[in-house]
Order: C-alpha cells, then sequence, then structure tokens
C-alpha cells in the first residue's frame, strides 16, 4: 500500500495550483488580453509541474522542487496583484507561504514569505496604496507563523515518539540484562562446580549439580515468562517474589538468606514493583558472583511515603568474580526513572539500598 505521506506534499502543492487558477480566473475580468493568458497558463504549467514532481524531490543547488514551484506561485500571483486590485489572490499567497511554512524548514520557506511581503509592498509603492498592502503582509506573516508552529508541533511530536521508543528499547534492555544476568549465572556456578566434581571422579555430586543447573533453566524460563507480564503490567505481590529469590539463593549456594518485611504490605505501581524485584534479583546475583560463600539479607520495609529495599551481605574472604557489566548501572537507571535513588556501602558489610517514593 502506498504511503500517504508520499503524496501529501504534491498534493498540497496541486492544491496551490488548483488556487491559483481560480484566482486568475476570478480576476479575469480586470486582466486583459496577453495578461490573462500569460497568468492563467502560469496556473496550468504550475499544475503540470506539480504532477511531475511526483517523480523528483530536489531542483538546482539541492533546493526542495517545491519550493521552486511555490515561488513561482507567488510571483504569478503578484504579477496578477499588481494588475488587479488583488482581493482574489491574496489568498493563494496566504495559502502559498502556509504550505512553504509546514513543509520546508525555515531557510527555504522564509525566502518564499520574504518574496510575498517584499513583492505585495512594491505593487503597492507602484499603485500608490502602500498602506492596504501593509495589512496584507500583516496577513502573510500570520500565516507564516502559523505554518511554521504546525511544523514545530509536528517536530515535537516526532522527537518524543523517538524518545519513547528509547525510553522503551532501555527498558527492554534492562530486562533482558537483569533476567540473564540473574538466571545464567546461577547455571554457571552450578555447572563450574560439576566441572570440578567430575574431575574428582564425584560422579554423583555432579549430578546434582546438573540437576540444579537444569532446573535453574527452567526456572530462567519461568522468569521469562514473568518478564513478559510484568512488561503487561501483570506482577505478583513483592513479599512473595522476594521470598522466592531468597529460596533460589539458598539453593545455588547452600547459604542462608533471610526475608524481612517490615511495615503493612501493599501493591505498588507496576514500576516500582519491577524496580524491587529486578533490584534484589541483581543485587543477589552479585552476592553469588563475587562474595561467594556469604549468607544475605533481604530487607523490605513498607512507609507511608517510600518503599525502602535492602539486601546486605558479610565481605567474603574468598575472592569472587571481577567486577563488569551493567548491573549496578541497570538498577540506578531504575531508581533514578522513578525519581528514587540506589545507595552502595562497602566495608565488612556490603549493602544495597534502594528507596522509591510511592
Amino acid at each position: 500500500m502506498t504511503d500517504w505521506r508520499r503524496w501529501a506534499p504534491t498534493g498540497g502543492l496541486f492544491t496551490t495550483a488548483v488556487l491559483l487558477v481560480a484566482g486568475v480566473l476570478a480576476s479575469a475580468d480586470q486582466l486583459r488580453g496577453g495578461a490573462f493568458d500569460i497568468a492563467l497558463g502560469a496556473g496550468l504549467l504550475l499544475s503540470l509541474g506539480a504532477t511531475l514532481l511526483l517523480r523528483r524531490r530536489s531542483g538546482p543547488f539541492g533546493v526542495p522542487a517545491q519550493i521552486y514551484a511555490l515561488i513561482a506561485v507567488v510571483v504569478v500571483c503578484l504579477a496578477v496583484a499588481v494588475l488587479t486590485d488583488r482581493d482574489p489572490i491574496v489568498f493563494v499567497l496566504l495559502w502559498s507561504v502556509g504550505i512553504a511554512a509546514v513543509r520546508h524548514p525555515p531557510m527555504y520557506s522564509f525566502a518564499v514569505g520574504g518574496l510575498a511581503v517584499t513583492g505585495l509592498l512594491l505593487a503597492g509603492w507602484f499603485q500608490g496604496d502602500v498602506r492596504r498592502d501593509l495589512y496584507l503582509c500583516f496577513s502573510i506573516s500570520i500565516a507564516y507563523l502559523v505554518g511554521y508552529s504546525v511544523r514545530q508541533r509536528r517536530a515535537t511530536r516526532v522527537a518524543e515518539a523517538h524518545e519513547a521508543v528509547h525510553s522503551e528499547r532501555a527498558r527492554i534492555a534492562r530486562e533482558l540484562h537483569d533476567l540473564l544476568a540473574h538466571s545464567l549465572s546461577a547455571q554457571v556456578v552450578h555447572l563450574e562446580a560439576a566441572r570440578l566434581q567430575l574431575r574428582a571422579h564425584d560422579t554423583d555430586a555432579a549430578l546434582e549439580r546438573v540437576e540444579l543447573a537444569r532446573d535453574l533453566a527452567r526456572r530462567g524460563l519461568d522468569e521469562a515468562r514473568s518478564a513478559v507480564a510484568a512488561l503487561r503490567e501483570d506482577l505478583p505481590p513483592l513479599p512473595s517474589t522476594l521470598r522466592s529469590l531468597a529460596a533460589e539463593f539458598a539453593t545455588a549456594t547452600g547459604r542462608d538468606c533471610e526475608v524481612v518485611i517490615d511495615g503493612e504490605p501493599r501493591p505498588l505501581p507496576t514500576e516500582a514493583a519491577l524496580a524491587v524485584t529486578r533490584t534484589a534479583q541483581e543485587a543477589l546475583t552479585n552476592v553469588r558472583r563475587h562474595a561467594p560463600g556469604s549468607p544475605a539479607r533481604v530487607v523490605l520495609a513498607f512507609g507511608a511515603a517510600e518503599c525502602v529495599l535492602e539486601i546486605t551481605n558479610p565481605a567474603s574472604p574468598t575472592p569472587g568474580e571481577p567486577g563488569g557489566g551493567y548491573g549496578l548501572v541497570g538498577m540506578r537507571e531504575r531508581a533514578e526513572l522513578l525519581s528514587g535513588t540506589l545507595e552502595t556501602t562497602t566495608g565488612d558489610v556490603f549493602t544495597v539500598r534502594l528507596r522509591i517514593p510511592v
């Protein structure tokens, strides 16, 4: 199907040409002989030119072909205005300037408007009625400003649409990172342990680790479905979600993960609940990766004006994997998008604290 936007500029120019022909015909009683024939012929040529522009978008020097056509319209209108009382033809001028302002950048449209204003002033000076043409120039300026305003509003809508697309892409990127980092890192832990146990010929323990990795893969698939549900704004209650994450952490590491709910639990907005879930998920993943062997503690506090999530773990004497990736960046982005904060403290106890106003 042909996109109507491809036809809109040519349609506007064709309408301009039709209006020009109508304006010339309306002034026929004041145009005599050759002047009428020339003006009518120019209008018909512009109509033909509008059709030819279906195959061409730019003219000499890179200037849009429509600008040349609109300038020609203005010139014909000014010529008719000099020879008549210009009442019928001035509407064509207003339309032409408005179309130029809507369709083209100011560097081109201003040339069309400037030509119309200058030509009218010269026509008024030539006929000795400058005051009347000042009024017409003011009308043309209004037409230009209205057209320019429409162009700017369209540009703003396009920019907002692009920003919305960018924001949605960033949101999906955060979801993918948080989901994959949480699910795959736990599987890597079990598979690496299975590799070492196989090397030590401990087949039973290795098989148990492989089965745990398989279970995590299945759970990861469930989390992927949950992520889709979250994007559709259908999240389970936060306390149960955090307890599930804690149970998974304990199974994967063999260490305790305590969950404390402070205050009266209540549903949070979807984005806030998702931020809490993903932050807890990422923080527990980081404990597994960077502090192996350490237990963890998760506290979710429901306050009157904010919700606070705090994940703590003691520093591990065993070195973990080197830092890197986008985990903390993603958590901080989530918090900032909700006018919240994400704080981390190090020392004997590592703390991740998320505050979100609700």
